[in-house]
């Protein structure tokens, strides 16, 4: 059954159309991961499925029996109604259908002739059963669990839905159509205002949903694990893929090397026979010249590739600091309440930490407390030898309104030319009159890469960055995590994007209400450590608890070489995990028998630069080798 169908949906805002013939279909139980870079018009679509805005031409059909409900980025509520009564309001069909059940009863028991009673029977029968299919009876239960798991507390159920932040009213209106269950599901953005908790929440419950739904978010982590098919919206036109977005991105690079090979191969024909041509044209072959034409002009162009332009970023070179970038000593601040208390923690050179929390936790707070931009409370914090910090700040502030973009980005210590800036501006996709603009008429996207491109303008070796992905598509995402990796400095990062935290950090700051802890790994390391129970006060973690200090066996977290104890190892290579280490050493230990056996071959020997070749190679790999295997020993004993 289809549930919803969608046909040479055309859209135009100017002369080039948004949507140009976009078509696809949607059946029951698909979860429909909608991706396109930032502009490509993927709330445009979802607003013409909903029928909130109408297509220039092509057809959008909803099945008849089909109810359909769309989560807009801009929440559309009735004042003077409490949150508990708008939530309610997503129900409205199960109290319809609970008055129909009543009116029906009345009928039943006051109708005298058997063939009504018996069609009322039947028919008090079919809505009772809807009632119980949909849990009807216990509608509190449900509200409650709803609005709890979207991180609602008991004590905001009677505020007026007008006093409400623009991020709780974006949750409100997402607990309405969860609470409605219908047939499909259009949801722009669902995972805005949610802190990693309600996201898990929300993930767990569209998973398990019998909805269809077409999604659309930059949360890639989420993506994963609600979809289970993949719409790419791209210059108007729509490409399918099959899973989630790890499948997609997997497919779509499989797909770009297949037409990049086959483009190139017909533009070399091409040229080739183009050549020929022009020489020959006027010549003795001129008849085959003019054959070849005739075949020219019939041939089926092969289009470009369909590739998605990411900027390039990158960080520059930078001078080393001294080993230890950043010592924090029994930190506490507080505002209304106590944020955080007896925090400590060392940053080593080369190390990315991530600071991960609730939203509320005071993970901004605490970014500033230690790059000295608010005074902690209590505790003390000393930034290390030739330390240069290089700061991100998420509400963009370090670049000024009025300014120019190409002179807001300019670094206050170094002579930076303006055709220097305007290259280094397009690196982070930021090109041609953009760069001219004030910087208050950006979006959010594009100021985002202006700060990013501000940043690496500064040669910072330790760059302190607070949710540096708001705002950025996903291949702008891409980019700054290759950049991060590339970077040769040190890292500390507020971040909610788990995807980006994996790929990123090598160290987990977690910051909970009356406690800290450390994870020496990324976030599937975390979740590891939380599902086995380890999370909460083995030697990874670090605790604050009702005033007490960090246990003594927490990594960077406390000196141990003070406290009489034997110094800690310290690292000597980046932080890894053994798995991928001993897959490594496999390859390499594969590679090398495969050498030895080319060097025992008598054919090898019948060449002398191919005798050379592989000794050398023979000695790279054991010198590998040697390396893996100390960073495997560290590895064993330090994570």
């Amino acid at each position: 059954m289809i549930l919803l169908n969608c046909q040479s949906v055309v859209k135009h805002f100017g002369p080039e159309p948004v949507l140009d013939g976009v078509s696809f279909e949607l059946r029951p139980r698909e979860r429909i991961g909608l991706v396109g870079p930032n502009g490509a018009g993927k709330t445009t679509l979802l607003k013409i499925l909903a029928g909130v805005e109408s297509a220039d031409s092509g057809i959008t059909e909803l099945h008849p029996s089909a109810r359909l409900s769309y989560l807009e980025q801009q929440p559309l509520l009735t004042p003077g109604r409490t949150l508990w009564e708008e939530a309610r309001g997503g129900l409205e069909h199960l109290l319809t259908l609970g008055e129909q059940a009543e009116e029906t009863a009345r009928s039943l028991s006051a109708a005298a002739d058997p063939r009504e009673r018996e069609r009322l029977g039947k028919l008090y029968d079919r809505l009772q059963h809807q009632l119980h299919l949909h849990g009807a009876y216990n509608l509190d239960h449900k509200i409650e669990r709803v609005l709890a798991g979207l991180g609602f507390g008991e004590e905001t159920f009677n505020q007026p839905v007008e006093t409400l932040s623009g991020g709780q009213q974006n949750r409100l209106m997402l607990a309405r159509i969860l609470l409605a269950e219908p047939d499909v599901m259009l949801l722009d953005e669902p995972s805005n205002h949610l802190d990693i908790e309600a996201t898990e929440w929300l993930e767990e419950f569209l998973a398990e949903s019998e909805q269809a739904m077409i999604v659309v978010s930059h949360d890639r982590f989420f993506l994963d694990r609600v979809t289970n098919r993949t719409l790419e919206l791209y210059r108007g036109e729509v490409q399918e893929f099959t899973g989630n977005f790890s499948a997609y991105w997997r497919q779509k690079a499989e797909r770009l090397e297949v037409q990049r090979r086959t483009f190139e191969r017909q533009q070399a024909e091409i040229a080739k026979t183009e050549e020929f041509i022009r020489r020959n044209f006027y010549g003795q072959k001129s008849a085959q010249a003019k054959d070849r034409e005739k075949k020219l002009a019939r041939i089926e162009r092969v289009a470009p590739p369909r590739e998605i332009a990411a900027p390039v970023m990158g960080f520059p070179e930078v001078k080393a600091s001294g080993e230890i970038v950043l010592r924090a000593e029994h930190l506490a601040k507080a505002f209304d309440r106590p944020l955080f208390r007896d925090l400590s923690l060392q940053i080593e050179r080369g190390q990315r930490w991530g600071i991960l929390g609730p939203n509320g936790s005071g993970k901004t707070t605490l970014l500033r407390c230690l790059i000295s931009r608010e005074t902690p409370d209590e505790g003390s914090v000393h930034v290390g030898t030739g330390v240069r910090i290089g700061y991100f700040d998420q509400h963009l502030s370090e670049l000024a309104d009025d300014a120019q973009v190409v002179d807001a980005i300019r670094p206050p210590h170094k002579e930076f030319t303006e055709p220097q800036r305007r290259d280094h501006l397009a690196r982070f996709g930021l090109t041609s009159d953009i760069v001219f603009q004030p910087v208050k008429s950006l979006s959010g996207g594009e100021r985002n890469r202006a700060a990013l491109a501000r940043l690496a303008g500064l040669d910072a070796n330790f760059l302190v960055l607070d949710e540096p992905t708001n705002h950025l598509d996903l291949w702008a995402c891409d980019s700054l995590e290759r950049s991060m990796a590339e970077f040769d400095g040190t890292v500390l990062l507020v971040s909610h994007d788990r995807y980006f935290l994996n790929r990123v950090v090598d160290h987990l700051l977690v910051v909970e209400p009356g406690r800290f802890r450390i994870i020496a790994g990324n976030y599937d390391d975390y979740l590891h450590l939380v599902k086995q129970g380890l999370a909460a006060g083995e030697a990874k973690v670090g605790e604050a608890v009702a005033g007490k200090p960090p246990r003594e066996s927490a990594p960077a977290a406390t000196n141990d070489a003070a406290n009489g104890k034997p110094a800690k190892r310290k690292r000597r290579f980046p932080y890894r995990k053994v798995p991928d280490l001993e897959r490594e050493i496999l390859e390499q230990e594969t590679r090398l028998d495969e050498l030895n056996s080319a060097l025992a071959d008598p054919q090898t020997h019948r060449e002398g630069q191919r005798v050379r070749q592989v000794k050398a190679e023979i000695a790279a790999v054991q010198e590998s080798l040697r390396s893996l295997y100390e960073h495997w020993e560290e590895a064993v004993e330090l994570n």
